[in-house]
């Protein structure tokens, strides 16, 4: 499954000079703009920066014809195709996503590499869309840096890295500077996404995390002061992304309903407070076999340190998700005497879908209206997991 893109080209002031002729490429995830990059240069040969989604005949990706708009930094396309485009700018759009965006940023990344010895380096685009823009940093052909710009409501990814580093150096990429408008230079790291990692690396994964934690959970205030958000209390929010759908959701009532209830018996598990991910899954975590490194912490805050393995163990088969979390709560039962680690997973499965759906909700009110199509419908299928969840075990 793959893409048919069309590319709305605009000059640097932004104005629409028209689309180039569809053309397909292998990539079906719309967020993944290489192949898109180098696929108008191989077929039209001209250099461009992808800038953001307009549209797409899907309701949700992947694959499927999208149009996306992109600036035109050099060549001389034989034909544009006459398309209309709306001009105005909307106020949530990204910095990274105007015309001169990737440029400024690219220019940012090149004079921080520059500074520490590296000024040779080549921007590849791989990425935008509304939660960030990544581009990889080569020297020689070889990658030597990653650049990544996030939104305002991911701009306190930055602090997250450094508070982890400080715990634990190596086991998350290590900043190299970061900027206004979001903006953060990674050292790389090698090696590829853990996708469809097996139990036994979901483990490895959840051992690594784990004495971080522990550190971190008598560093709570410095966290909050230093800008990561506490996600300690997720009622208030729940209750209002739940509102618009208790109807149309079968039970979904009765667990909001139940939530103070169920988050009291939570406490009594004695879990600590600490540092989460927030989105632990294999595909955020890179390896080349040495060492394990954790990526991408947008999601990241204080609260129940419970969540991280109800992600880290959603994709596995139950008896793997089960030896997953017997040996996560192994080690928190030897840190925090007294406490009950599994019966906090299972009391905590369905509110990890509910704050999944505010995550979602509030991405959607955050964002253009063009990118939307990205989360739209994930509110609702995660308050359908979130009452799936809650049948399984009663508080």
């Amino acid at each position: 499954m793959g893409r048919t893109v069309t590319l709305v080209l605009v000059d640097d002031a932004g104005v629409p000079l028209g689309a180039l002729p569809p053309f397909k490429v292998q990539t079906p995830w719309w967020q993944e703009v290489g192949d898109v990059v180098a696929g108008a240069r191989l077929r039209y040969g001209v250099d461009v920066d992808v800038l953001r989604l307009v549209d797409a005949e899907q309701a949700a990706p992947p694959g499927g014809p999208v149009t996306y708009a992109a600036q035109l930094r050099s060549g001389r396309p034989d034909r544009l195709l006459p398309v209309p485009m709306p001009m105005g700018v909307h106020p949530a759009r990204a910095a990274y996503a105007h015309p001169n965006g990737p440029r400024a940023s690219v220019d940012w990344a090149a004079g921080q590499l520059a500074g520490l010895g590296r000024p040779d380096v080549t921007a590849v685009q791989l990425r935008t869309w509304n939660l960030s823009a990544i581009w990889r940093l080569d020297a020689r052909g070889r990658p030597v840096a990653w650049l990544k710009q996030v939104p305002p409501f991911y701009e306190h990814e930055a602090a997250v890295l450094r508070a982890v580093a400080d715990a634990q150096p190596g086991i998350v990429p290590r900043v190299l500077a970061s900027g206004e408008h979001g903006r953060i230079l990674l050292a790389d790291v090698e090696g590829t996404d853990r996708y469809g990692a097996d139990a036994g690396e979901c483990a490895a994964i959840a051992a690594d995390w784990h004495p971080v934690q522990v550190a971190l959970a008598d560093r709570v205030d410095k966290l909050l002061a230093h800008g990561v958000p506490d996600r300690r209390d997720p009622v208030a929010r729940i209750r209002q992304v739940a509102a618009t759908r208790r109807i149309d959701v079968p039970g979904l009532a009765e667990l909001v309903d139940g939530l103070d209830r169920r988050l009291g018996k939570v406490a009594e598990c004695g879990l600590p407070d600490t540092l989460v991910h927030g989105d632990l899954h294999p595909g955020n975590v890179r390896s080349g076999g040495q060492r394990r490194v954790l990526l991408d912490w947008g999601d990241a805050g204080v609260t129940n340190p419970a969540y991280d393995v109800i992600r880290l163990t959603e994709g596995l088969a139950p008896a793997g998700a089960e030896e997953v979390v017997h040996g996560w709560a192994l080690r928190w039962r030897a840190d925090a005497p007294g406490s009950v680690p599994e019966r906090a997973v299972d009391l905590l499965r369905p509110v990890a879908q509910l704050r999944a759906a505010v995550t979602y909700a509030d991405f959607l009110g955050a964002i253009e209206p063009s990118e939307r199509p990205y989360h739209a419908g994930d509110v609702l299928r995660c308050l359908q997991a979130a009452v799936t969840a809650a049948r399984a075990v009663r508080p």
